[in-house]
């Protein structure tokens, strides 16, 4: 109030005072207004920022699945696990781009492409690949090397078997487990559970007894991760393949997991350590060459395995693995046969503590003959598939 007699009114918006209840009314309207314009503005600006996020989220989950597939098909296709064919369909590709670069006559590719239907036929390694008579030549070498070893053991007879046109940059499993059954081959104690065998079964017929373990019951859990078929793939196998097949024919053998670096530098001192025992148990005379009657062993790591043939003691005591490896060509392996062999071509088969840094090593390792009952019971408990841990 005045005090005149005229009556005030405020707004209770803004705090204005207005003379006339009209007038009042009419600027609350022009508030009121405002704030629908204002908030209708911000719903749609709202909306709109809602339906953007929304569209980015989306791109986004498709590029990740897209990714994720590509990154699926990249393990597929490294692991051989993509339906592009196995061991037959690699074999006569690279025989094909062999006789387009003139590398290979077509009478040879139509002659090899002949061996190798009828050896996969029967079942049958082609033996190409094949070198023998190594472990004695190096028993020989040995004999005769005074330098800086002090002793050295070595195993059974084994053959060395390489990578071929059918199986190169995924057949290093299958080649080492022809190398181990090429050992146990020449040891009686084993006749019985080889059925007799007396020749190398080739890569396929190596992937049908895979199967036909995973179909007696051992390792389930693998299997599954193969689709419990191995048959016209490229897939890669590892130490519970062979250790599941080993074990389907009664082998007795155990796999020892190296699951972390024992020593500086990432080394594994402890792998080399257990090499030692496996070879020197019963066998701790003291001639300095011992040629044992214990089989190869067995050894995996990410991306390569090879095969464990020796250990040598330095005079410094350090050890040293000898192991034949897929990857190297029977020409190579050859030098070692030759009479005046000496350290140069020994390289291909030395590895040193220093050279051995992978993350983690597993090894299969045979020591005698399963019962049937024995094997029917480590068939029923391989549902979890155990290996010794060294701590």
């Amino acid at each position: 109030d005045m005090g005149n007699g005229d009556q005030l009114y405020e707004c209770p918006m803004c705090s204005l005072t207005c003379t006339n209840i009209r007038i009042l009314q009419e600027h609350v309207d022009l508030h009121l207004e405002e704030c629908n314009v204002s908030e209708g503005g911000n719903t749609e600006d709202l909306e709109l920022a809602q339906q953007l996020q929304s569209e980015e989220d989306e791109w986004q989950r498709s590029e990740e699945e897209k990714q994720e597939q590509e990154e699926f098909k990249k393990l597929q296709r490294q692991y051989g696990l993509d339906n592009s064919g196995g061991y037959k369909q690699q074999f006569l590709k690279n025989m094909e781009k062999e006789v387009n670069r003139g590398r290979m006559q077509p009478f040879e590719y139509h002659k090899r492409k002949a061996d190798m239907m009828e050896c996969l036929a029967f079942g049958i390694d082609d033996g190409k690949t094949k070198t023998s008579g190594i472990i004695e030549a190096l028993c020989k070498y040995y004999q005769n090397e005074n330098k800086d070893v002090r002793r050295v053991w070595l195993s059974a007879g084994v053959d060395h078997f390489h990578s071929s046109l059918g199986d190169r940059g995924w057949g290093c499993g299958y080649r080492n487990f022809q190398m181990l059954l090429s050992s146990l081959l020449q040891n009686s104690l084993y006749n019985d559970c080889l059925r007799g065998a007396t020749q190398i079964p080739s890569i396929p017929k190596i992937q049908s007894m895979i199967e036909d373990a995973w179909k007696e019951g051992f390792d389930p859990q693998g299997a599954s991760h193969f689709n419990s078929r191995l048959r016209g793939s490229k897939a890669w196998i590892g130490a519970c393949e062979i250790y599941s097949l080993l074990s389907s024919l009664r082998i007795k053998c155990q796999i020892v997991d190296f699951h972390k670096p024992t020593g500086p530098g990432g080394t594994h001192p402890r792998l080399l350590e257990w090499v030692l025992r496996y070879y020197s148990a019963d066998n701790e005379g003291g001639a300095k060459v011992v040629c044992t009657s214990k089989p190869p062993i067995y050894l995996q790591h990410q991306g390569h395995s090879r095969t464990v043939v020796g250990i040598e003691e330095k005079k410094n005591k350090t050890l040293c693995l000898l192991l034949f490896d897929p990857g190297y060509s029977s020409q190579e392996m050859q030098k070692l046969l030759k009479q005046n062999n000496d350290a140069t071509s020994l390289k291909l088969l030395q590895k040193f503590m220093g050279s051995l840094k992978e993350k983690q090593y597993q090894i299969v390792a045979v020591d005698g003959v399963l019962s049937l009952e024995e094997k029917d019971a480590l068939c029923c408990a391989s549902h979890v598939l155990t290996s010794e841990r060294i701590p």
